[in-house]
């Protein structure tokens, strides 16, 4: 009996409890959202204080192999003397530690990313796919997450079942050159369809948490967390979002390889200023007929690269903004 009066009084009492946690509307209460300026400022001194006291212990260089770029990064230890990160900090050579500033979140973030390697191609926009290796780590360099796999694609533009969300890897691969490949064959010269990547970017970024999940955390990742990615970046896949017939990249009008990711009121990127950036805007002039029916003749798109300007001349540094036997006077 003794027994069971206990475990109704721990029962009532848990009940009491829990009703407790609930507002009016039986919704349970959360952290109230954190200030972005006040968490960036506690994110940057842990991130400042990791580039100070840690060093590059090792870079992998192995052309052609699956560890090529590997980064071995290690904590300073009590009376060492080894150069810590922040040492390399706009260095003239590789690797070297630079800063990218971010406008977001009515504040300016200081992004912090290692260049192992440049890469020697093409760059990506921050809306096109890329193939890339990744690990992540926290501060204190517990993995949470990473990949290995050479052929998979991560779309920039956070659409697809790789979607990137993290607005930090939006910011810094458009920085970084892809690579080159070739398949491998053994000695024999038979090949068997595996791809060995030369030259390819690499690098570490390192995210305040604004930047990357911030109050949602994921995984293993709490929220309000600054993150460490190192990766490779190997090839790049072009997109054209709005099916006009112009890749999205060559509708990136300033040529700084980063796009509104949606209808924005930036014109830069937005010829007919209706707020819909011309990669996601299928009649860019705003003339009532869309982009790709007047890029095609007899049914076929004409490549950006051959379409004339007003002058006749074809370049891809000019944005065809209208048909010539339309706009061209």
């Amino acid at each position: 009996m003794n027994k069971f009066k206990y475990y109704f009084i721990l029962i009532i009492t848990s009940l009491s409890l829990f009703s407790c946690s609930k507002d009016d509307n039986n919704s349970f209460t959360q952290e109230p959202l954190r200030d972005y300026g006040e968490q960036y400022a506690k994110d940057n001194d842990s991130i400042e204080k990791y580039l100070n006291t840690y060093y590059i212990e090792k870079i992998t260089q192995a052309p052609g192999q699956p560890e090529d770029q590997d980064i071995k990064m290690t904590k300073i230890p009590v009376g060492g003397t080894q150069a810590p990160i922040m040492s390399l900090l706009n260095s003239p050579n590789f690797p070297k530690l630079l800063v990218r500033n971010v406008e977001l979140h009515d504040i300016t973030y200081k992004l912090y990313y290692l260049v192992l390697r440049e890469g020697v191609g093409e760059k990506p926009t921050n809306v096109d796919g890329v193939y890339t290796t990744y690990k992540g780590t926290l501060l204190n360099e517990t993995v949470f997450e990473q990949s290995y796999n050479q052929q998979d694609i991560w779309n920039l533009d956070g659409t697809g079942t790789r979607g990137v969300f993290v607005e930090g890897w939006r910011q810094i691969y458009p920085q970084f050159g892809k690579g080159t490949y070739v398949e491998y064959e053994d000695q024999n010269g038979v090949k068997d369809g595996t791809l060995r990547y030369y030259d390819f970017g690499a690098g570490v970024m390192f995210l305040p948490s604004g930047l990357a999940y911030y109050s949602s955390g994921s995984g293993l990742v709490p929220s309000y967390t600054p993150l460490v990615f190192s990766f490779k970046l190997y090839e790049i896949k072009r997109y054209d979002h709005d099916g006009d017939g112009i890749l999205s990249y060559l509708e990136d009008l300033d040529g700084d390889r980063y796009l509104p990711l949606s209808s924005s009121v930036d014109s830069k990127e937005d010829s007919d200023g209706d707020g819909v950036p011309n990669y996601l805007d299928i009649d860019d002039d705003g003339d009532g007929y869309t982009t790709r029916s007047e890029i095609t003749v007899n049914k076929v798109v004409t490549p950006f690269s051959l379409i004339p300007d007003c002058s006749g001349n074809t370049t891809n540094a000019a944005r065809i903004k209208k048909h010539l036997d339309k706009n061209c006077h």
